[in-house]
């Protein structure tokens, strides 16, 4: 069965939550996308590389300028990763 099949069976709240709890993405931010995403977060100098983990359903987890702290943050919250490009 093809994945476009699949996911054409699913409804939009079974697809919202696939992967929940089990599944994070990893994904590098612009600075404009921070205070979307992280409206807490501290003002933040330009010139650093942002990284984000989120939950399979969008949901932020983590903010951080060390791309390695998001592993480990998956890791600890017992989440396999995917990273966003």
């Amino acid at each position: 069965m093809l994945l476009k099949e699949v996911t054409a069976r699913l409804t939009q709240s079974e697809l919202a939550h696939l992967g929940a709890g089990e599944v994070g993405y990893i994904r590098k931010m612009k600075l404009d996308d921070v205070s979307r995403c992280f409206p807490e977060a501290p003002e933040i100098d330009p010139k650093l590389d942002l990284w984000a983990l989120f939950a399979a359903d969008g949901t932020p987890i983590l903010l951080t300028d060390n791309r390695s702290s998001t592993f480990f943050k998956a890791a600890e919250d017992d989440l396999k990763t995917v990273s966003l490009h």
